[in-house]
């Protein structure tokens, strides 16, 4: 099972975060469609294309630390651009409020994964289980 050092996924987390709170305290919806392409670019690329990571790898130890599988980093990734995509078409809209609901979402689920406590791990899991049952 191929693995992703928890410090590139928490350098992502990190970038979330920073990247939606300014979004939201400044009102830049532009941003978060930075964000989108930062986000979207690291899941088709499989992590490789990721800017917060490439940004974040020269400062950062990962032999020998903890590690995260590959397929639950790209789930929360995809979950992520879920979130960005949903409010970019609030956005387009014209909704605002519901733009910086949705953005809002997503940086509580990244600031909550900073804190140790990751959302879309449970959702995976939750997931998980229910394939299992129907199987």
């Amino acid at each position: 099972m191929k693995e992703i050092p928890m410090a590139y996924v928490k350098s992502n987390q990190a970038g979330i975060v920073l990247f939606s709170l300014i979004a939201i305290v400044l009102q830049l919806p532009w941003l978060l469609a930075a964000l989108w392409v930062i986000q979207l670019t690291g899941v088709l690329s499989g992590g490789k294309g990721n800017v917060f990571v490439a940004l974040a790898r020269p400062f950062l130890q990962v032999e020998g630390k903890k590690t995260q599988a590959a397929v639950l980093t790209r789930f929360n990734n995809s979950l992520a651009v879920g979130f960005l995509t949903a409010a970019l078409m609030c956005w387009a809209a014209g909704w605002l409020l519901g733009t910086y609901l949705f953005a809002g979402m997503l940086l509580g689920a990244a600031f909550l994964a900073l804190c140790g406590y990751c959302v879309g791990c449970t959702m995976y899991y939750q997931f998980k289980q229910l394939r299992a049952r129907i199987r």
